[in-house]
Order: structure tokens, then sequence, then C-alpha cells
């Protein structure tokens, strides 16, 4: 795949429900702080609300019939130019054959300080409830690359909150994606910059 310098790398974001980071990542890159350039909002849920935020942007949507089924994922994106994939609260597995193929080009961002916390059926509001009883001190966010194990790819980047004495999953998720939204769009440009042409 072949960019002229000084031409954005195209972004597809994969989401699942209602796209909160999604939203932030729009914020950025209408205040030009995005290095590339989101064209394209994936989903696996024909119903989820990030859809319409994509829609309202004018950037196009695509609702996966089969999202086990790679080769439908990888023609999906090598038609429109991906350079970067971005899951942004897709909680599906990414087909091995997609991740082969975009290797170390596909993100994602976990609301945890990885390894801690991660793994099948850690997402939402289960990883708060998990980080409370386990009463640890701290928590925050980790953005990794994606391979073929869930959550478990190279970090690139993480930051640390406190975990507060009085804190409830729903505050401390609270808390915790404002870090999300704060930090996952410098992780993707540091991403990009590695990859520069």
């Amino acid at each position: 795949m072949l960019l002229c310098c000084g031409e954005k790398k195209r972004i597809a974001v994969f989401v699942s429900g209602k796209g909160s980071n999604f939203s932030a990542l729009l914020l950025r890159q209408k205040l030009g702080l995005l290095k590339g350039k989101i064209v394209l909002c994936v989903s696996d849920n024909p119903h989820a609300f990030a859809l319409d935020i994509a829609k309202k942007n004018k950037i196009e949507t695509n609702v996966l019939s089969d999202p086990s089924n790679a080769d439908e994922i990888i023609s999906l994106l090598d038609k429109h130019n991906i350079f970067l994939v971005v899951l942004a609260g897709y909680i599906k597995m990414i087909p091995s054959k997609v991740v082969e193929h975009y290797k170390r080009r596909i993100v994602n961002i976990h609301p945890a300080l990885l390894p801690s916390f991660g793994g099948k059926g850690f997402y939402g509001i289960r990883v708060h409830e998990a980080v409370i009883k386990a009463g640890v001190k701290e928590t925050g966010v980790t953005v990794h690359f994606v391979d073929e194990i869930y959550d478990h790819g190279p970090v690139i980047m993480q930051s640390k909150i406190k975990v507060k004495p009085k804190d409830t999953p729903q505050t401390l998720q609270k808390r915790v994606l404002k870090v999300e939204h704060s930090i996952y769009w410098k992780a993707i440009n540091k991403v990009l910059s590695e990859k520069g042409c």
C-alpha cells in the first residue's frame, strides 16, 4: 500500500456500541490534531449508536454480515485503502488472517493497565468491577497493538490513575473514560509517526 508523503493515512474505526472514543477521535480530527484521517466506521452491531455518529459526520459506514469472515473484512479495508484499523469499543475478536494482513496496524484501547484485568470477558463495566474487587491502588488505560489473543499485543501507551477509596465501578469507569479520550489520539499519532513515509 503506497501513500504519498504528506498524505494523511486512512483510518477505519471498528465499533460495537455508543462510540464515545470514536466521538473523541472525531473531535481531535476536527481540531486538526489527528495525523490520520478517519474515513470508515465498521460495526458488528447494526444498532450501534456510533454508526449514527459516523453518518452525521459524513463518514462511510459498514455493518459486517459476519465478524468472523476474514476475507470480507480484508476486502472492505483494502477497498477503502485503509492504513490503520482502530478498535473503539469493538468487542469481537479480529480474525487471525486480518491480524496478519494488517500486522502492527490494528490498535485497541483497554480500560485497565494490561496485562492486568484483560482478556476474554473483560470489557465495559466488568473491568472496573474486577479492579474494585481486587482492591488495587491504581488502574488506568492501555493502548496496544492487536494480536490473536484478547488484550495481549505489544503496548503502545499507558496512563495511570489512582483508585479512590470511595470509588464504585461506575465512578471509576467515568474517570477512566476521560483518560481514554485524552490518550487514544496521541497513541494513534505515535503509531502513524513511526510508520511515516
